[in-house]
């Protein structure tokens, strides 16, 4: 029977949360192979490219940095305690989360190898998809083989020879593709200053829509950025968001003009499908859109922009 006097809240809180933190940790672990399975093996079908793969590894890192450390401090202070008090690895909390952890991943390699076999009769089979499935399977094994060796073995893991290695290889594989995510997410800064350069042509953006609707109601463009300014509608022209000096803005002709910005990063090496702005792929929320768009791709530098407008295709108010 288990002494009372060991085991009570600490242990069943301690527990349950070393649990949550694997449960996190694996999901997270994850979503960040599946990042880096996009940005190296897209899919065209599934429009996962450049920038929105690279910000997809973001909240998984975010995420592992902080509760994957922890989970790996309190299983082995969890382990520590069972050590010294053998009796604990008969509390129920801890069997039936073992149990359910088993469970879990028996259902997810099933459901993993299940999804094979029909993709695979599908003729669906595509290098992303067999990576992403060896992912899962990979991640649910590992699971399955630690959590099993703590319900049949007495002996801690990090006390089995060929066990400790695999606890030891499975952590160091860990923390080797949360470093390369970091490496291949980018550093805070140089995403900032691609944020400032995202900010800029959706600016120049909103300056052209506004130049197009001003010529559709005055069958002219006006001779300086000022008098775009729409005090009903609150329209004030955007300046640059980092130095707060204006855009240059030249007038071509009667239906030509031509914008310009100072850019610190090239987007040329983004993709794009026909000269249309990519969608943000499934669980992925930038905090600036962005709109990747062959009539907006910089370089490094000044870069203008010269539009024509189409009477055909903007017709004048009068024409309507």
């Amino acid at each position: 029977m288990t002494d009372s006097k060991k085991t009570g809240p600490k242990e069943v809180f301690g527990h349950l949360l070393a649990i949550i933190g694997l449960y996190v940790s694996v999901i997270s672990f994850g979503a960040l192979l599946f990042g880096l399975v996009n940005i190296y093996f897209p899919d065209v079908l599934n429009f996962r490219y450049g920038r929105f793969a690279e910000r997809s590894l973001k909240w998984p890192l975010a995420v592992l940095v902080v509760v994957f450390p922890l989970y790996l401090w309190l299983t082995a202070y969890l382990q520590k305690d069972l050590e010294k008090n053998p009796e604990k690895k008969e509390l129920k909390i801890r069997k039936w989360l073992l149990y359910l952890t088993l469970f879990i991943t028996s259902i997810v390699i099933v459901v993993d190898l299940i999804t094979l076999v029909f993709r695979f009769l599908g003729g669906d089979l595509t290098i992303q998809f067999i990576l992403k499935v060896l992912a899962v399977f990979a991640i649910a094994l590992a699971v399955f083989v630690y959590y099993l060796w703590n319900i049949r073995k007495d002996i801690p893991a990090s006390k089995h020879s060929k066990m400790k290695w695999f606890v030891r290889g499975v952590i160091v594989l860990g923390a080797i593709f949360i470093v390369f995510g970091f490496f291949k997410a980018g550093s805070p800064f140089a995403e900032r200053v691609r944020r400032f350069d995202e900010r800029r042509v959706q600016n120049l953006q909103s300056i052209q829509r506004e130049l197009i609707n001003y010529w559709q109601a005055k069958e002219s463009l006006p001779q300086n950025l000022s008098g775009l300014r729409d005090d009903i509608r609150g329209f004030v022209p955007p300046r640059d968001p980092e130095t707060g000096e204006a855009y240059s803005y030249s007038v071509l002709g009667d239906k030509q003009f031509e914008l310009c910005a100072t850019f610190k990063t090239s987007n040329e090496g983004l993709e794009t499908i026909e000269g249309k702005p990519l969608p943000a792929p499934r669980g992925v929320r930038s905090p600036v859109p962005v709109l990747i768009s062959e009539s907006w791709l910089h370089s490094v530098g000044e870069e203008c922009f010269r539009r024509t407008i189409d009477p055909d295709l903007y017709p004048t108010i009068k024409e309507r």
